[in-house]
């Protein structure tokens, strides 16, 4: 039996490892074919039409023909979406020294000097560039940018503009904590850009930006520390984002099933976060981050299942609470998975495991119930999934009570009208709490719970030995961006055992995971605690 699971193991692992190479050559070799660029034209009447042909007559399109200089007069035109550019910039930093630089008697510079005058001298913004492409133009403006057209030029010149309406950061919702930053990722790309960089204020800090969506053309960052990141992880991310052919990119959850490797597992090989010192703790790990423009989940590859596990606030308490809060993060998620399907095999099929006292009070308490365990379970689950999901899309007031007024009338009616027993409402509703607790892991678990349950009615505590058998090999087959699933344990690594059941004391933790870091592993120069030079002159 130990040596055909052992052959079962390496065949998902060779298939997969296959599947995922003929993939990404396949993403590779489908590539669509470059569209030719055309140029502008030197006459600013044509340039303007050509504009208001491709952007349209919406009232948010703004096309300013004005004049300015005086020997000779020199015609131009701004052209920048209303909303997505700030009018300040528009007034102070471009309209006003334009008029005010070329309003002396002095015949204008030559066509080449001209330019460059306006570029380098005129202009005050921190980012102006020459193109001569409608299309990236064109793009320029969609992107909140200004573009300026001079008549007798057939260059154009992008004026960096952009002012939209933007949240503030918060405390993200999803990952509250106790102690630890308060402060999350928004929705404006630069914002988390700049978060980032505070956090890691290190010059090998890469951002490689690239556009997807052919229709929304959205801003993605692959971020990554350069000498610590390993060079292929990098190259196969970029290979993957490159390769995604679609018309619309509208959150970081396309991203994310577009180029995890299991799309139909339960489990996520690609994690996300709100916190920017998540994010920054696992690129200073030898991880990489995928920034998308537009939401504030940053994705973060690889993954490993451990991750589910841990939270920020684990690395900012003391060492003994958090790993105890740890390891009662994974008895909840025994609890959440198995507390159900349990307590079914155990009253329907193998009451001789139940403590005499404890088989006589459950007995009481099903006597006159209509349904068996299994029907009771499943109705009291699918209640439970019912009332969480009213009070996910509700407003936050009125969900909030919706969720906790039925919960209790339910239960209490339901028990009260002899439909379910109390024991069965306390094992679910335990179920139902310990699922919170590992909030990663809420989606595999709701999945996980119903086929456990299947089983357990069907074949006892067979079958919850048969779910999990069939479980490990699915975890042990899977990998994310070529790192098995479970490093730690299935192989196991020195520095990704410290943190996976424990978290160990910092000043322990000398070196960086070895399946992430490329180069430089190097945490911490020691390893013994840290102690003052007059303790040290106490001791000898």
């Amino acid at each position: 039996m130990l040596t055909f699971i052992i052959q079962k193991l390496k065949y998902w692992k060779q298939k997969n490892s296959s599947f995922s190479k003929s993939k990404d050559s396949s993403r590779q070799n489908t590539r669509p074919p470059a569209v030719p660029h055309t140029q502008l034209s030197t006459s600013l009447k044509k340039n303007m039409k050509t504009f208001s042909s491709i952007l349209g007559t919406s009232s948010d399109i703004k096309i300013h023909e004005f004049s300015f200089g005086v020997q000779p007069l020199v015609k131009g035109a701004l052209i920048f979406i209303d909303g997505l550019v700030s009018n300040e910039i528009i007034t102070e930093s471009i309209m006003k020294p334009l008029t005010l630089s070329f309003g002396q008697t002095e015949a204008l510079p030559a066509k080449r000097q001209f330019i460059e005058k306006i570029k380098e001298q005129v202009l005050c913004s921190g980012d102006v560039t020459e193109n001569c492409y409608e299309d990236s133009l064109v793009q320029s403006c969609l992107c909140g940018d200004t573009v300026l057209l001079i008549d007798g030029f057939h260059d154009g010149l992008v004026i960096s503009s952009k002012g939209w309406e933007k949240r503030s950061v918060t405390e993200p919702q999803t990952e509250s904590v106790a102690r630890g930053p308060r402060e999350g990722f928004t929705e404006n790309y630069r914002t988390n850009t700049s978060l980032l960089r505070r956090k890691i204020r290190n010059p090998a800090l890469r951002m490689d930006e690239m556009v997807i969506g052919e229709k929304t053309q959205t801003s993605v960052a692959v971020v990554y520390l350069k000498g610590v990141a390993d060079p292929k992880l990098i190259d196969r991310i970029k290979q993957r984002l490159k390769s995604i052919h679609v018309d619309s990119i509208l959150e970081s959850g396309y991203i994310e099933q577009y180029i995890e490797d299991a799309p139909f597992s339960i489990f996520p090989t690609i994690g996300k976060s709100e916190k920017p010192d998540v994010v920054a703790a696992k690129i200073l790990e030898g991880r990489a981050a995928i920034i998308v423009d537009g939401t504030p989940f940053v994705l973060t590859a690889p993954m490993l299942f451990l991750e589910e596990f841990q939270t920020a606030e684990d690395y900012y308490t003391r060492t003994i609470y958090a790993s105890f809060i740890r390891i009662l993060r994974y008895i909840t998620f025994f609890f959440a998975v198995f507390g159900p399907a349990i307590f079914v095999a155990i009253t329907t099929f193998h009451q001789e495991l139940i403590p005499t006292t404890l088989l006589l009070t459950i007995a009481n308490a099903r006597e006159g119930t209509p349904f068996p365990a299994f029907i009771e379970a499943l109705l009291l689950l699918l209640a439970f999934e019912i009332l969480r999901e009213a009070g996910l899309r509700l407003p936050r007031p009125i969900g909030q009570a919706v969720s906790i007024v039925g919960a209790l009338v339910m239960g209490d009616a339901a028990v009260s009208a002899g439909l379910v027993g109390a024991p069965m409402l306390i094992t679910v509703a335990i179920t139902a709490m310990s699922e919170f607790v590992t909030p990663e892991c809420e989606n595999a678990i709701v999945i996980l719970r119903l086929i456990f349950l299947v089983l357990s009615a069907v074949l006892g505590g067979y079958g919850i030995a048969l779910g999990t058998l069939g479980l490990l090999i699915h975890l042990a087959s899977l990998e994310s961006f070529g790192v098995p699933y479970l490093t730690g344990l299935a192989p196991m690594h020195k520095h990704t055992l410290e943190d996976f059941f424990v978290r160990a004391p910092l000043w322990s933790m000398t070196k960086r995971p070895d399946t992430f870091a490329h180069r430089d592993k190097t945490r911490r120069r020691f390893f013994i605690p840290p102690a003052s030079a007059e303790d040290q002159s106490e001791k000898q």
